[in-house]
């Protein structure tokens, strides 16, 4: 920050993620055309919503996590329970099936024999070996509380997972285009015009939903990772242990849906508003700044954001319309969500000889007028 004189503006707030702008005013003195002062010129503060904010619905699962994607920040959690299981696609000894089928299988219907017959082929005929890669890969997703058995997730010693686990594997697996693409869908026909059922009975249901997994035993009772896509960031739910079916699907809805109450998207910068006016020499008029283009963000309802302009308080003429003069950042906390470059909303150019001798002498006379005053 250079030296120079300060300006500043009070802290205002207001609903909706518009704050209230005061006037900020000049520490300039009588300018002159010879310098330009950069200095903090607003810290404003302003909430998404009214703060009221209630807890995660009651659900019946024993363990469930609702997670924001975007962030990694868990907005709910309830603790452990075990893993997937049960159901399967009737492949035939020595069929032929593709991957891609297999994998559909697998992620659509949840095909035990599916996921079978994937580790017998990439273990080499070993299962065991397979296994042994799986629980290498969850040691490096750092699957803290998750450690498997066997491939299918069907009921074993030593096989179990939790909710934060299997949200964080959902969420690695869903950078996968195929992935993606392969638990949206309701209803699939692969190899011997078998017919795949999800039973993910929330698609095409529940609006912006976009996979991603179910599973089923009598130990884990009914399971399911649920993403909802919204506008800005995606919305992860994981309940484990439902007692039904319909339990199940009530539970995550459920969380689902406080989830992304949490939650406005919003145009915390916006692109027609001054955030701060820059002084000009010679009389003229001052140049308001704004920005160049809004910036949008999801943010939580229940905590404050708090916005901080730094600008040039004073600039010399000419002043381009779109002249970069200052910057204006908005932060949750003391975290950065965002910034965008303040810029002169106006051009105004420097007066000739005539205007700055007529300007000159016009003060001339008004101080020495203010000598009988």
């Amino acid at each position: 920050m250079a030296a120079g004189a300060c300006c500043s503006r009070g802290s205002g707030s207001s609903r909706g993620g518009r704050s209230s702008p005061s006037s900020a005013r000049s520490c300039a003195g009588s300018l002159r055309p010879v310098r330009a002062r950069l200095t903090v010129v607003a810290v404003a503060a302003f909430v998404v919503v009214p703060s009221a904010f209630g807890g995660p619905p009651p659900v019946a699962a024993r363990e469930y996590v609702v997670e924001n994607a975007s962030t990694g920040e868990v907005l709910a959690a309830k603790a452990p329970a075990p893993s997937v299981g049960e159901s399967s696609v009737n492949l035939v000894p020595g069929e032929r099936l593709t991957v891609r089928d297999l994998v559909e299988a697998s992620l659509i219907q949840s095909a035990n024999d599916a996921a079978d017959a994937l580790a017998y082929d990439v273990g080499r005929g070993d299962e065991a070996a397979f296994v042994e890669l799986m629980n290498a890969r969850a040691r490096t997703l750092g699957l803290r509380d998750t450690h498997f058995a066997r491939p299918d997730g069907l009921d074993a010693f030593g096989h179990y997972s939790s909710a934060r686990d299997l949200t964080l594997l959902a969420r690695v697996l869903m950078h996968r285009a195929a992935v993606r693409a392969i638990v949206r869908e309701r209803t699939e026909t692969i190899a011997g015009g078998r017919v795949l059922h999800t039973w993910n009975d929330l698609l095409g249901t529940f609006p912006g939903l976009i996979g991603v997994k179910t599973g089923h035993t009598l130990g884990a009772g009914w399971c399911q990772v649920g993403a909802v896509r919204a506008r800005g960031f995606t919305l992860y739910a994981t309940v484990l242990g439902s007692p039904t079916r319909a339990q199940r699907n009530h539970d995550l809805a459920a969380l689902l849906g406080w989830g992304l109450s949490r939650y406005r998207t919003l145009a915390v910068v916006q692109p027609r508003r001054i955030y701060a006016r820059a002084e000009l020499a010679y009389g003229r008029r001052p140049v308001g700044l704004v920005a160049r283009r809004p910036l949008v963000r999801a943010v939580r309802v229940d905590r404050p954001l708090t916005e901080r302009v730094v600008a040039r308080t004073a600039v010399r003429l000419p002043v381009h319309a779109g002249q970069p003069l200052g910057v204006v950042k908005v932060f949750e906390g003391r975290k950065l969500i965002g910034a965008r470059t303040l810029v002169a909303a106006r051009s105004v150019a420097r007066p000739g000889v005539t205007g700055r001798v007529g300007w000159y002498a016009g003060r001339t006379v008004h101080h020495f007028l203010g000598f009988f005053t």
